[in-house]
């Protein structure tokens, strides 16, 4: 039986998604063919399940070993925040997300408000705040403003867990005794995979260096695509220098310097986004092949035997951070609608058109009264629980992935995806 009411429905998203991708195309970015990748990323997520790994947020996370506290907090309600000092950089790597912060040439040359920003927090938290970040830029250019940071960090928020972001580079013995002791608990070394030998190896001697004064020493780094044996020499040498943990990033681009990542070749993730919305995060969209990198690297390093823990961080991971903070306030909006404590969506459960009628009289049957009827859309929408009312039925049941969005009229549930119950 043919279902116009949900072919309609299907078609409206289909449309945002093309139109999206059209006007990127049209500016010259390239995306990969669509769904190129789900095979590929299909395997290897059952091949990591085999060997024991993690699957958080509904899959945008995943994590074998040690995972630090501040990954577990960045969609976690327990307070998570990072600051600047500066955003002034002594690198320029093409594919930077500072360039698409406000007021970036401002805080490049005065520095970043982040007294006032630490103090905003401690007032908004009541001095609750489990996670404290600082980045940059490149936080040791100047080592005091770090330790000023650290010192007033530690004054406000006298039990969070503190990291500091680093290329490493600028690191002394001394700076790492003085991290330390005015409260660091974890460093994080972006790594530079075209950085001549001899830079290659003073920043790992840094990175050894540095498991001698700061707890957690963690390696995080973009996984670009073709670096496939280089990444395992690098690892190899992480482990010799016994660092905790390792984040391995989905590569994006930021919106940025496309003419760079053409000359090499890049292809930009399709679809852009599981669920489309306008997220506000700067890392903008996925390069096609880095997540399939990623989780082979996590593949072999399990069966080589490394110790260290590792993260696989997608974008889509990042906007599950985002996602949370703005539907945590709607858990409750209404009795249709579920909180999906995976990938903190709001959720409700649709039928369309035709298969309405029998989904009345289950519903019923069930004893559910939690139902909303839409006469326009040819709808009616109900608590995802009852979803599974259906499993022998051939109505088809769709799910709503709902956001908690805002105009200048206040706050409203946007619908952002529809996609098929699977049980």
């Amino acid at each position: 039986m043919t279902n116009p009411a949900l072919e309609e429905a299907l078609a409206s998203f289909d449309t945002i998604e093309k139109t999206y991708v059209a006007a990127l195309q049209k500016k010259g970015l390239v995306f990969a063919e669509r769904g190129s990748h789900e095979e590929r990323v299909a395997q290897l997520h059952a091949q990591l399940k085999e060997r024991g790994a993690q699957f958080r947020n509904a899959g945008a996370s995943i994590r074998t070993g040690w995972l630090s506290k501040a990954c577990v907090e960045c969609t976690g309600m327990n307070g998570s925040e990072t600051f600047s000092t500066t955003f002034k950089c002594h690198r320029d790597c093409y594919f930077c997300f500072n360039y698409n912060l406000g007021d970036y040439e401002k805080y490049v040359r005065e520095g970043c408000p982040w007294e006032e920003e630490l103090q905003a927090a401690y007032e908004a938290s009541g001095g609750k705040m489990a996670v404290l970040g600082l980045t940059g830029g490149e936080p040791l250019l100047n080592l005091e403003d770090s330790l000023h940071f650290l010192q007033r960090a530690g004054e406000l928020f006298p039990q969070a867990h503190k990291r500091m972001y680093t290329s490493g580079d600028l690191l002394t013995e001394d700076g790492a005794q003085r991290l330390a002791q005015a409260g660091l608990t974890e460093m994080r070394f972006s790594i530079k995979q075209d950085d001549p030998a001899d830079r290659r190896e003073t920043v790992l001697a840094k990175m050894k260096m540095a498991t001698a004064y700061i707890p957690d020493v963690v390696v995080e780094m973009p996984i670009i695509p073709g670096t496939k044996d280089s990444m395992k020499e690098w690892m190899l040498r992480f482990e010799e220098n016994g660092i905790k943990g390792m984040n391995l990033l989905e590569f994006c681009f930021p919106f940025h310097s496309w003419d760079e990542f053409a000359k090499r070749g890049f292809t930009l993730k399709n679809p852009p986004f599981p669920e489309m919305f306008d997220y506000g995060y700067s890392g903008g969209l996925a390069v096609a092949g880095s997540e399939e990198l990623a989780l082979e690297l996590m593949v072999w390093a399990l069966d080589a035997g490394l110790s260290f823990g590792m993260h696989y961080c997608s974008l889509e991971n990042k906007h599950r951070s985002e996602i949370r903070q703005l539907n945590e306030p709607a858990r409750r909006v209404h009795p249709i609608f579920e909180f999906d404590e995976g990938d903190f969506f709001i959720k409700t459960a649709k039928v369309f058109g035709p298969d309405r009628d029998a989904a009345r009289q289950l519903l019923a049957d069930a004893g559910c009264r939690d139902v909303v009827e839409d006469e326009d859309d040819q709808t009616i929408a109900f608590p995802p629980r009852f979803a599974n009312l259906f499993s022998t039925s051939p109505v088809q049941v769709m799910m709503a992935y709902n956001v908690l969005d805002k105009d200048e009229h206040g706050r409203f549930l946007r619908e952002v995806a529809l996609k098929p119950y699977r049980g």
